[in-house]
């Protein structure tokens, strides 16, 4: 917790010129989204999302974008039509102090629920890791990212209602969560833990539309304009996407692509956990199905290197691959500023191809992520997890679980063939 809040304290200082500068916001690389949609979203005005202003996340993230602005009236603040610029600045800067106290405190639940997990020394990773203080006030991610974790340590510890209740809420806050059911119902056909699976699903759907069904019914407009941006977004920053449309590659139809190479991708891995001869440990399987997503997306925002880092941690505490990884996702945080800004066009030329290495770093280093899960999975012996005899001590009812009889017998089916 002390390094976690040395890390908050490091990036409030990152912040610095960007509030007192304003919009210089990419050279001194403090982009907060926080600041600029407070103007561009209607927040200024005190609308409500949804209700009276559109907005591009989900009904989660939109509630506690409008509970901070309500907390920013209550702390003297002024959200509303026709105030001067000076009151709007004032209450601008209040706003964005309100977020950071929020965030913080999420990112002190999402600490907390890895130091509840069986390797609590490991939450170390997250609290001292350079993506908490580049990222951690880009956007309000903090908030699916706590939600996610608590989700874990929920089925962790054999309470697969409770982490229905947090999954429901993560997705409802970003859609990414909603892959976790994935490997789980993988890993409960493979043991034969049906009820456990429906239970957590049947609750993740109701917390889903316990959220959205109000807002869907209030205003059916502002709660579908999330799902048609994204639907409609082509290739966009820090994607392969959109590295290969800036080298003059059109893919047509890119969500057609992400869709087939997506479900190809997701077979695959669920393969891999049907069928490896030790059946692989829960974090290990969601680890692979996010990172897939991330690294096929149309678009890799700096902050989403926040969903991967717990997941990280879970799949392969190890700090080799931690120190990796955060070197890869630094250089790009580093380069999509400067590609913003213009700075890293040279030589009278028309395209920054060290942003192109960057987005390429980046997709690499994560694939061999993947390749390490994958090896540990195929050979347990290699994972630091169970090197001391454990099985899947964070896999709730799977830890010590025996294979399905119908798996073992189609294996034994397969080995007199």
């Amino acid at each position: 917790m002390l390094a976690l809040t040395v890390s908050w304290l490091v990036l409030m200082l990152r912040q610095v010129p960007c509030l007192i500068k304003g919009g210089d916001f990419f050279p001194a690389m403090c982009y907060s989204d926080i600041s600029v949609l407070f103007y561009w979203r209607g927040i200024s005005e005190g609308k409500v999302p949804y209700l009276q202003a559109d907005l591009e996340y989900p009904v989660l993230t939109g509630a506690l974008i409008d509970f901070t602005r309500r907390l920013t009236n209550l702390l003297g603040g002024q959200t509303a039509p026709g105030l001067s610029s000076e009151q709007v600045a004032t209450s601008a800067a209040l706003y964005f102090g309100v977020n950071a106290v929020v965030l913080f405190v999420l990112f002190g639940v999402l600490v907390w629920t890895h130091l509840k997990l069986s390797r609590p020394w490991d939450a170390l990773m997250i609290a001292a890791s350079p993506a908490i203080m580049t990222a951690g006030l880009i956007n309000w991610d903090a908030l699916v990212v706590a939600l996610t974790s608590l989700a874990l340590l929920a089925w962790s510890r054999r309470r697969p209602g409770w982490a229905g209740v947090w999954l429901g809420l993560g997705v409802a806050a970003k859609l990414y969560p909603v892959l976790l059911l994935v490997p789980l119902a993988v890993l409960c056909l493979r043991t034969s833990r049906w009820r456990d699976f429906f239970v957590t699903t049947g609750i993740t759907l109701a917390a889903w539309v316990a959220v959205n069904l109000p807002i869907y019914l209030l205003a059916p407009q502002g709660w579908i304009n999330f799902w048609t941006f994204n639907v409609d977004r082509t290739g966009d920053l820090g994607s392969v996407w959109y590295v290969l449309s800036l080298a003059g590659v059109e893919i047509p139809r890119v969500s057609l692509w992400v869709a087939v190479l997506m479900v190809l991708g997701t077979l695959a891995i669920c393969l891999l956990l049907l069928l490896s001869r030790q059946r692989a440990r829960l974090s290990q399987g969601v680890f692979l199905v996010v990172a897939l997503f991330l690294m096929l997306n149309k678009v890799y925002s700096p902050q989403y290197v926040l969903w991967l880092l717990p997941l990280l941690v879970l799949a392969r505490p190890r700090w080799r691959e931690w120190i990796v990884f955060s070197v890869a996702e630094l250089v790009y945080f580093v380069a999509i500023w400067a590609h913003l800004d213009g700075a890293l066009y040279s030589g009278g030329g028309t395209q920054d191809r060290l942003y192109w290495l960057a987005v390429g770093l980046r997709v690499a280093v994560q694939f061999w992520l993947c390749v390490q899960v994958i090896r540990d999975i195929v050979d347990p012996r290699r994972d630091i997890v169970r090197a001391q005899g454990a099985d899947d001590p964070d896999g709730g009812v799977f830890d010590g679980a025996a294979d399905a009889p119908w798996l073992l017998a189609a294996r034994a089916s397969l080995v007199r063939g």
